[in-house]
């Protein structure tokens, strides 16, 4: 199954982001190496959120990554949504 992981950021992430980009990053890697997440980014202009998108056998998945990521434990994330995604186009992997 598909879910969009969808991210509302504090103002001025970019700035406040940077001690904790490395460990978000690399909890992202750890997924796309698994093959769970297989996109994912934030806004651009203005940069005030992010969506991620994972392939998974449960929603329960991408919740580990949300209780995991230093984006949320360091309250960058204001708000974030799980979403099942129905996939009727194109092609991610």
């Amino acid at each position: 199954m598909y879910f969009l992981l969808m991210y509302d950021y504090v103002d001025n992430v970019t700035e406040l982001r940077k001690p904790f980009r490395e460990g978000h990053l690399a909890l992202a890697q750890s997924y796309v190496a698994r093959g769970e997440l297989l996109l994912g980014g934030a806004y651009a202009d203005p940069v005030d959120g992010a969506v991620l998108v994972f392939k998974v056998e449960d929603k329960a998945q991408v919740e580990a990554f949300v209780q995991q990521d230093p984006y949320v434990a360091n309250q960058l994330v204001t708000n974030w949504q799980i979403r099942e995604w129905t996939v009727v186009v194109g092609s991610a992997l």
